[in-house]
């Protein structure tokens, strides 16, 4: 641990996010001087590594927050859980970064991509939210091509990783590619060989809640409100990333020469565009990284200024536990987190 360093709590710390975020915070070297594991009850008196130091999981509680004197806390440990556990941390004076879907749509609460917003982090009163792991890397690889050609309409299909579902939805894809079944499983359907249009509960319109997190946490990100955002959301039977088909229409002219010189630059993205020699994104590749690929760009010949393109990222990291990493890293370089 280093000297003068922040104390970090993860809550949620034995989830696959959890677990995902102290590796992410390793790797990056963000200053912890201590770090506080915490999860549910069943999960306290477990073990986590960091940095080569077994450390026991404490049950999250008011008390182990008050005791805790945190100057930051990386939550991945539920909506509910969130709802309940965030305001009190920040009672207690810690910043909260919450990887759930409780305060995204709150208008009092930033949503935040560094990439993208991250002016917002000066709006916190105590909490910030990490939006959903499919938006993220959609508004990394779009924030360039707003800015240039303002985008007025986005058609997004998504191919979701079964990582997108925690540690029982890997589970259920291992079991299943083994020819076992998993008994209460987590996706209504079997999963092996197999897609799922049906990513979270489906509501009276017949989206479901995943599809509108993704078309309402766009607009809130990329601070336009007269985006409009058509999502469907696909549960898919891989490992590694997610994966989106992308449609946008822009307002100003676009050519594809300067669509691809924005991505080349633009922080956080790495273009992949060679079909001819068969090089595009694909998760299989994205596993283990943090930045948002991009590839398959081509012009829509079916509307004026449209542009279609294929966005791959890793949904543990930069879909969740690296931006939330990130959102600590640019709120100590603002000064917005208290000193140690």
């Amino acid at each position: 641990m280093e000297a003068n360093g922040y104390t970090v709590i993860v809550a949620g710390a034995t989830g696959m996010v959890g677990r995902t975020m102290m590796q992410v915070l390793e790797e990056r070297r963000f200053p912890v001087g201590k770090l506080i594991p915490l999860a549910s009850a069943r999960s306290a008196g477990h073990t986590v590594t960091f940095r080569g130091q077994e450390i026991a999981v404490q049950e999250l509680s008011e008390a182990s927050l008050r005791d805790a004197h945190a100057e930051v806390a990386l939550f991945s440990a539920g909506a509910s859980v969130s709802r309940t556990y965030s305001p009190i941390a920040a009672k207690y004076g810690t910043v909260v970064i919450d990887n759930s879907s409780a305060f995204r749509t709150d208008p009092e609460i930033p949503l935040v991509v560094p990439e993208v917003n991250p002016g917002a982090l000066t709006r916190h009163h105590g909490i910030i939210a990490n939006p959903n792991c499919s938006t993220i890397q959609m508004v990394v690889a779009l924030k360039p091509l707003h800015d240039a050609f303002r985008i007025t309409r986005i058609v997004v299909a998504t191919y979701q990783s079964v990582t997108g579902a925690g540690q029982r939805g890997y589970e259920q894809l291992m079991a299943e590619m083994r020819g076992e079944t998993v008994q209460p499983p987590k996706f209504p359907h079997p999963i092996a060989l197999n897609l799922i249009p049906h990513i979270d509960e489906f509501e009276a319109d017949g989206y479901t809640k995943e599809e509108i997190k993704m078309m309402r946490e766009t607009v809130k990100i990329m601070e336009d409100p007269s985006i409009r955002v058509n999502a469907t959301c696909v549960r898919v039977p891989v490992v590694g990333g997610h994966s989106e088909a992308v449609t946008i229409e822009c307002a100003r002219p676009l050519t594809l020469a300067a669509a691809r010189d924005l991505l080349l630059t633009a922080p956080g993205v790495i273009l992949q565009d060679d079909p001819s020699q068969k090089h595009y994104p694909m998760p299989r590749n994205a596993k283990g990284k943090d930045e948002v690929f991009v590839g398959r760009l081509r012009l829509d010949p079916t509307v004026p200024n449209g542009l279609s393109l294929w966005i791959v990222s890793d949904n543990l990291r930069k879909g969740a536990a690296t931006n939330a990493v990130q959102i600590a890293e640019a709120m100590a370089a603002q000064g917005l987190l208290r000193r140690p």
